[in-house]
């Protein structure tokens, strides 16, 4: 291209980049590089003449010595100096760079185009902040630096004004500073001169003030380039007024916006007073046209809504405004340098308020809109949709409870909740519904009203009134309440437990508003309030609701919600299976991916526990690949690490064995989201490492675990631990140890047991360690164990040794005893199949025990065994002794 315009906002480098890109190539032009600066024209019809001035041409154009050149002269006076300087190229092979074109576009369009007619051998280099638009122009936006070369840009800037200097003194500073000064080189070089007085981290803390920090720049530099604010005064100072009244109403925007929005927001309504006249509701079109190239003549503070796209491509055009041209349509976004001038043109103009409640109001209607299109075919492209207005939503939703506006914050956290919840954003979770709570009445302190509602909260925009407020509330509160589910010992708040009744009790089956979010998740009463016994027959209620009143992704939900209860009660597998069943039937109807990847999560744990090992891995693989797609990645490690457990009972160890690290490392990487996947993520890799004989290696990394979890901010709850102490006493029993791990697990056993949880955890994780407080009893009754006993230098010399050995002979037969019991008890209740490394183990330990008890005895113990409750087990498990 023989015309090349470098564009970008002011303090990008352009300048400096078109003096080193001509010196670079000025060796392809016979007759050089010449640059002509133009930031001094004042008046775009001296434009041609300052090029001739700044070429060093005046006196060969302009003037005349001799008679001849007099006559030359006066020949040629009629001609204008864009015509002479054109006349003077035409011959010539020569590479013109014209600078800083923006504020005189129009001349220096029309005379680079008079250039390139006539001058075959000219080429054009240009910088400006918006484009000449000429045919055949080809434009490079010139990007901000990207972070390394910001922070290499620092450090020489910073050690030339302070010596000794160095970016990795305070590395997270500096950093910080190039970020926040968008990478733009002039703002990082004034920054770096005010190093000689102030550190990185204090520079960093005030660029909240920026435009009055970043000052003092090169006295060489044009005066406009001296401090932050006079680079962007300039920029500002050659807009149009409706272009500058459009750049300071985006300034409300908070992550980009997209075109839709900045028409909805920033233009002003034809009738402010007239209701219908408020940003429309829902959220943008799938496929959004572009915006058109030109800009309307200039007006009044007013714009027009049909105007607003014109004048956003405008601020494009000038680099005021970056344009992202992904697939879904443009977004747009501002240069948080640019972000803070124009806020603080907006604060000037009085106009934030309206504008912001604009903003409010449109992202209100969005998430509003967005929520129930999170459960179908389309959730994909609104979970990306509201990940990039994120920003928004947040801003939005600061803006409200700062404002105190109890309905439009109660509005904006339900329609966010489902996104958070997917997408991991923990914190939201649990921050917003307690600041908005706080701005109304606790929904529980009077009894329920249990008035029917057909419709919840986000169906209608507000006021909300009556119930349908109160529910609002009830919901935001619960959101509140469910995000510290994993918190220690929550049943013990007494604000939990009266809030988990009060739940209980406000959502009987009956009610239409029992067979939606929150009323579905009644059940969560029983754990809110400790009555775990409650919830087999409160999930039983809350699916024949959603049956009773149509709730199709509502009952998909319950029915995979109790399928994994179900799991864990081997009495129930079958139930388990019919649920999975249905609810992935249901959600595939939906197209709901999501919940096909909950309910093949639930298949693979019902699976597994059957004994079908490939079926589970299979369904870990089409799982995983869903969360994935979906971005419910928190999701994956309980996914991963039960994929690798079902690997390594498929015989492919090393492969299984990966997969559990992986999960374990993703699953500390989401935090309490993934805690669960963590912890049993952990104890598989430490039996599949204790069955491969690495019983060293099994050992510390359940002391790690221990160790990490009583040191930890809030440690795991106590049937956590308790599993990890029995699991230590088992390793240690297998490392020779039986004496000290035998109270291990009895401890561990007893804090399994005396927790709340123990009705609904104890029964599982408690069998599950009956093999081996079985084998610790045989290994501490056999002669090897008691030859390292000590005799007591108290007994009687004449025949108390006799009697002593006599003692622990029977001591012994009563532990072997009881191992044959809970081996048979262990066989009778265990919730799951036995995997094939563990009932090879367990195939040697009944083995040993017939040997050392005899076949007629060790039938006797397991016949015992065998017609024991799981109650009664786990408590002979507790007094094993």
């Amino acid at each position: 291209a023989r015309l090349v315009t470098i564009t970008g906002p002011g303090g990008t480098g352009k300048t400096r980049l078109s003096q080193e890109a001509g010196d670079r190539v000025a060796g392809r032009w016979a007759d050089g590089v010449w640059y002509a600066e133009l930031a001094p024209v004042s008046d775009p019809r001296t434009l041609p003449e300052a090029v001739i001035s700044s070429l060093g041409l005046r006196d060969t154009l302009l003037h005349a010595g001799s008679a001849a050149e007099a006559a030359i002269a006066a020949e040629t006076k009629s001609k204008d100096p864009a015509r002479q300087l054109a006349d003077y190229c035409a011959g010539r092979e020569l590479l013109l760079v014209l600078d800083n074109c923006e504020h005189v576009i129009g001349a220096a369009a029309t005379l680079t185009e008079l250039l390139l007619a006539n001058c075959p051998g000219l080429s054009v280099l240009a910088t400006s902040r918006e484009p000449l638009g000429v045919p055949g122009e080809l434009v490079r936006p010139l990007d901000p630096l990207p972070d390394p070369t910001a922070l290499r840009l620092l450090a020489d800037r910073g050690s030339a004004a302070r010596p000794g200097f160095s970016v990795e003194d305070d590395p997270v500073a500096c950093a910080e500073l190039c970020r926040r000064l968008d990478g733009l080189p002039l703002a990082i070089e004034l920054a770096a001169a005010r190093l000689r007085g102030m550190s990185p981290r204090q520079l960093a803390d005030r660029l909240d003030d920026r435009f009055r920090l970043l000052t003092g720049g090169s006295r060489t530099l044009l005066p406009r380039q001296q401090t932050l604010r006079a680079v962007v005064d300039w920029s500002w100072d050659l807009l149009e007024p409706a272009e500058r009244v459009l750049l300071r109403r985006l300034a409300v925007f908070r992550g980009g916006w997209t075109l839709e929005a900045a028409e909805a927001i920033c233009a002003d309504p034809a009738d402010p007073d007239d209701p219908a006249e408020l940003p429309a509701a829902g959220p943008p079109p799938a496929s959004p046209s572009p915006p058109v190239s030109a800009a309307p003549a200039a007006g009044t503070d007013r714009i027009d809504a049909p105007d607003a796209a014109a004048l956003l491509a405008s601020l494009v055009d000038k680099s005021l405004v970056l344009a992202d041209l992904t697939v879904g349509g443009p977004r747009y976004r501002m240069l948080e340098t640019i972000h803070e001038y124009a806020a603080e043109r907006l604060d000037t103009s009085g106009e934030r308020p309206a504008v912001e409640r604009r903003h409010l109001t449109y992202f209100r209607e969005f998430a509003r809109a967005a929520d129930p299109l999170l459960r179908g075919a389309q959730q994909l492209l609104w979970f990306e949709r509201l990940e990039a207005e994120h920003e928004n939503l947040r801003a939005a939703l600061r803006r409200a409870v700062a404002a105190g506006d109890e309905q439009e914050a109660l509005m904006l956290v339900l329609g966010c909740n489902w996104f958070w919840e997917v997408r991991n954003y923990d914190s939201e979770r649990r921050h917003w519904p307690t600041a908005v709570g706080a701005l109304g009445p606790d929904p529980f302190a009077e009894p329920p009203s249990l008035v029917p509602l057909e419709r919840g909260p986000l169906e209608d925009p507000p006021p909300l009134e009556g119930e349908r407020l109160l529910e609002a509330r009830r919901h935001v509160r619960f959101i509140g309440m469910s995000a510290r589910e994993g918190d220690q010992e929550w049943w013990t708040d007494e604000g939990m437990i009266r809030i988990g009744n009060a739940l209980i009790d406000t959502y009987p089956p009956h009610l239409p508003q029992s067979a939606r979010v929150p009323g579905i998740l009644r059940m969560y009463g029983a754990f809110f309030s400790g009555e775990f016994e409650r919830l087999p027959v409160l999930m039983d209620e809350v699916v024949e609701s959603c049956r009773r009143h149509g709730r199709t992704w509502e009952l998909a939900y319950a029915l995979q919600l109790r399928a994994k209860v179900n799991n864990d009660v081997s009495e129930r597998h079958d139930a388990a299976f019919r649920d999975i069943a249905e609810s992935r039937l249901l959600f595939e109807q939906l197209g709901d991916e999501w919940g096909m990847a909950e309910t093949l999560s639930a298949e693979a744990e019902a699976a597994g526990n059957s004994g079908d090992w490939a079926r589970a891995a299979e369904c870990c693989v089409q799982g995983i690949a869903l969360a994935r797609k979906i971005g419910s990645h928190q999701h994956v490690p309980v996914l991963t690490v039960r994929m690798g457990d079902a690997l390594i009972n498929c015989g492919q160890w090393e492969e299984g064995v990966r997969l559990l690290h992986e999960g374990i490392e993703d699953a500390d990487r989401f935090g309490s989201a993934s805690d669960g996947a963590s912890f049993y993520g952990k104890i598989l890799l430490v039996g599949a490492l204790s069955r491969h004989a690495d019983i060293d290696t099994a050992l510390e990394l359940v002391e790690d675990t221990i160790r990490r979890n009583d040191s930890g901010p809030t440690g795991a709850p106590g049937f956590v631990r308790g599993m990890l102490m029995g699991v230590k006493g088992s390793l240690l029993g297998k490392a020779g140890d039986a004496r000290q791990g035998m109270p291990l697990l009895t401890a561990g056993i007893e804090e399994l047991a005396g927790h709340p949880l123990a009705n609904v955890i104890t029964p599982r994780l408690g069998i599950l360690l009956a093999p081996a407080a079985a084998q610790l009893l045989r290994l501490l009754a056999e002669p090897a164990d008691q030859a390292s006993v000590p005799p007591d230098r108290d007994r009687d010399r004449d025949g108390g040794q006799d009697g002593d050995r006599d003692q622990d002979r029977d001591r012994d037969r009563r532990r072997l005893h009881r191992s044959a019991v809970l081996i048979g008890a262990h066989d009778r209740h265990r919730p799951s199949a036995i995997p094939p490394a563990e009932l090879s183990e367990l195939a040697e330990e009944k083995a040993l025990l017939r040997g050392l008890l005899g076949d007629e005895a060790y039938a006797a113990g397991y016949a015992e065994g065998d017609g024991l409750s799981t109650e009664e087990a786990i408590a002979l498990m507790r007094d094993v002794e």
